[in-house]
């Protein structure tokens, strides 16, 4: 049994779609899934890919997955790679998958001269928390997330006419 990662291709957005679903009910966010194989196919396949993925496969078998996207650094003037998402399958941890998902990313980040690699994590997830620390990573404790989504983005959005 060995781990491999690989790029996610159109024939995968089964897959994708399904750890996806997976990733949220962990997270206890299933409610808040809208994605549907369609938006996938549109925005990671279409003419204009908004993000890019990797799947880790044990043996052949798609395993686990992680979802990233380029945003820029102003204070570094350079890339950098976001990761959104990052799951594998309760039945296939332990075997590295998670952190040969992470490295590929960091090869990434090298490869294409981005500064750094960052993510999100839930406070409340421990065990994740812990496998971040283990590699390396470190807390940005002094920033808050902020979202404008809804309502409140349409509004933004009108606050001040296009020109």
């Amino acid at each position: 049994m060995s781990v491999t990662i690989r790029e996610a291709v159109a024939a995968d957005i089964g897959a994708i779609h399904g750890f996806i679903l997976a990733l949220a009910d962990y997270e206890k966010l299933s409610h808040e899934v809208k994605a549907d194989r369609a938006s996938l196919d549109k925005y990671l396949f279409g003419p204009r890919p908004m993000a890019e993925v990797l799947i880790a496969e044990n043996d052949g078998e798609a395993v686990g997955f992680a979802l990233f996207f380029h945003n820029f650094s102003t204070f570094e003037g350079r890339p950098g790679l976001y990761l959104e998402d990052l799951f594998v399958i309760p039945e296939a941890r332990g075997l590295g998958a998670g952190k040969a998902l992470l490295s590929r990313l960091a090869q990434l980040a090298l490869e294409r001269d981005c500064a750094r690699l960052e993510w999100w994590v839930l406070d409340w997830n421990e065990p994740s928390i812990a496998f971040y620390r283990s590699l390396g990573a470190r807390p940005m404790d002094e920033w808050t997330v902020q979202r404008v989504d809804g309502e409140a983005l349409s509004a933004l959005a009108s606050a001040h006419p296009a020109r």
